[in-house]
């Protein structure tokens, strides 16, 4: 699995780097957020370890809040757990709304800490899962419910759409299964 640090504190990235060697395949630790877009370009980052505050003038989580919408725009996203050194209740609850799998106060736990991120990866990839199943079922739906209001010609015509696509596009073996001559088969597409 592989893991994504945004932290600007250069110790945090140092220690999450030792605490999570041995349990996960791929660290990559950054101190700047602007660069997640690029880092998660590949979608192949399980979760993002993500610091709500890059600006000492200004430590409301804001920075953070921001970095996790654009995180959670993207398709598929990958799990993320905010982390502060300044624990408020109202920040873990806007960045939970906002899509985040768990939050985590500095100083942190070990144990816990690698146990929320196998948590919120699992929980991550199951969210995933049921959506990509919901989306399925909707687009088989709207398939049937197209099929169903078809007329007889549109029928006809992506049934020989479907035998040509299955022969690679090869119109001559695409007649032969529809036992029709090739002439025939042409006709047939030009009328539509």
């Amino acid at each position: 699995m592989k893991i994504l640090i945004i932290d600007d504190n250069p110790a945090v990235r140092s220690t999450l780097n030792l605490i999570l060697a041995d349990e996960f395949d791929d660290i990559t630790a950054s101190g700047d957020p602007r660069i997640i877009p690029a880092l998660l370009r590949n979608g192949d980052i399980d979760c993002v370890i993500l610091d709500m505050n890059y600006n000492s003038n200004k430590l409301d989580g804001s920075d953070g809040l921001f970095w996790l919408e654009r995180i959670k725009e993207i398709p598929n996203p990958p799990a993320v757990v905010v982390i502060t050194a300044f624990g408020e209740i109202s920040l873990a609850v806007e960045a939970m709304k906002l899509g985040a799998e768990d939050f985590v106060t500095k100083p942190w736990d070990n144990d816990e800490l690698i146990e929320k991120l196998h948590k919120a990866i699992d929980r991550n990839k199951k969210t995933q899962r049921d959506t990509a199943a919901v989306s399925n079922a909707i687009e088989l739906e709207q398939r049937e419910h197209d099929r169903r209001n078809m007329t007889l010609d549109q029928i006809k015509l992506q049934h020989i759409r479907d035998i040509i696509a299955e022969c690679d596009g090869n119109l001559s073996a695409a007649a032969e299964r529809l036992n029709i001559n090739r002439q025939t088969l042409y006709n047939l597409l030009k009328k539509s």
